[in-house]
């Protein structure tokens, strides 16, 4: 039985926790090191804490980096080799990584941390920009993973050493597979169990929830848009939840009747995150947008696609209209994230990937 360490930023939407979870209860030793606490109060493992500046001065910074990728990726959609941009970045990078070597090696040690047969990179990131930890590893006979998320190879793209030391590359983003070679698709674990019990009511007024984490990816203002026109059409209620504790918001979609995910959104790719295979999982028809081609490639694709604000008016009306279509499509959606994103169906795929790869024995 091997070990496998799982190295993440954050626990983003709770997916890093996941994979290390779906590991440990299929039998494998299994940790989770996350660089910084999550903002919503996510589970974590052992988190390291490093400082990350949140300043105006950084934050402008951030943004700007953003948004300079964003109008690169409209000429060229290929995920770009990272490099430093100028030589206060590389001079940043150099300080950072020169004063976290202390803290890493302690965790390192503290933690057993050498012992683990493969490394899985969550973003494609080592605790260096330069990833000499990464390469130790390799040349001790581990074996590397890494898995991009989103807009980390959208935005920051891939570090080239780290890239070359992976045994196997995957994603669970269908529009990343256009974007770099040598990378194969996985889909997320995720275990239902957590969700609180569907809440029924009279239907009087339709719920309708939306919690985005990123207003910009996830086309909010589009779908604000759409809601305030049929408000004055159907008897409806809109629920935006943003920066609310995650228990809180699962426990408010429990008593909802659609959910909108994403559409029309910038940056955010195409397809479903965390929210929609949630609320698929709870019964709840999802909508969110999807390119044609990824329409027909997601195998018994359960979601209600809505690609701009027409559809989404015509598609929102029939679902507020028809509670049996709601309820079909719902009851669709929870048996297929139990068939494509249950632990056993993942571990089971991801097992025959290792395998090919020669990171597992046959």
């Amino acid at each position: 039985m091997y070990s496998i360490l799982h190295i993440a930023p954050e626990n983003i939407a709770g997916v890093p926790f996941s994979f290390y979870d779906m590991f440990k209860k299929m039998g494998h030793d299994s940790r989770l090191v996350t660089f910084h606490k999550n903002p919503y109060g996510l589970p974590e493992d052992i988190c390291v804490d490093f400082y990350l500046p949140r300043n105006p001065f950084a934050m402008n910074w951030r943004r700007k980096k953003v948004g300079l990728r964003e109008k690169q990726l409209k000429t060229n959609h290929l995920a770009r080799e990272f490099s430093p941009g100028n030589l206060f970045e590389q001079t940043f990078f150099y300080l950072r990584d020169l004063l976290r070597r202390g803290r890493v090696n302690k965790l390192i040690s503290d933690n057993l941390l050498d012992s683990f047969d493969i490394v899985f990179y969550h973003g494609g990131l080592d605790f260096y920009r330069y990833p000499h930890q990464a390469l130790r590893w390799k040349s001790a006979g581990k074996k590397i993973v890494c898995f991009y998320h989103g807009s980390d190879l959208r935005i920051r793209g891939y570090i080239k050493e780290l890239d070359s030391a992976a045994d196997l590359n995957l994603t669970s983003e269908y529009d990343l597979l256009t974007m770099k070679e040598n990378l194969g698709y996985c889909f997320y674990p995720y275990d239902s169990s957590e969700l609180p019990d569907r809440k029924t009511h009279n239907n009087d007024p339709i719920r309708i929830v939306h919690s985005p984490t990123n207003r910009r990816y996830k086309g909010t203002d589009l779908i604000i848009s759409v809601i305030e026109k049929i408000k004055d059409e159907r008897n409806i209620e809109f629920l935006l939840l943003e920066g609310i504790p995650r228990k809180e918001v699962l426990e408010i979609k429990a008593g909802c009747d659609i959910c909108i995910d994403q559409v029309g959104g910038e940056m955010g790719g195409t397809g479903y995150g965390k929210s929609g295979i949630e609320s698929l999982a709870m019964g709840l028809p999802t909508i969110t947008n999807m390119t044609d081609e990824y329409q027909n490639w997601l195998p018994d694709n359960p979601f209600v696609v809505c690609n701009n604000s027409a559809e989404l008016y015509n598609k929102l009306i029939w679902l507020i209209d028809d509670s049996s279509v709601r309820e079909a499509i719902g009851g669709q959606g929870k048996i297929w994230v139990k068939k494509y994103h249950g632990y056993e169906s993942v571990y089971n795929h991801l097992s025959s990937l290792f395998t090919d790869k020669r990171i597992i024995p046959a």
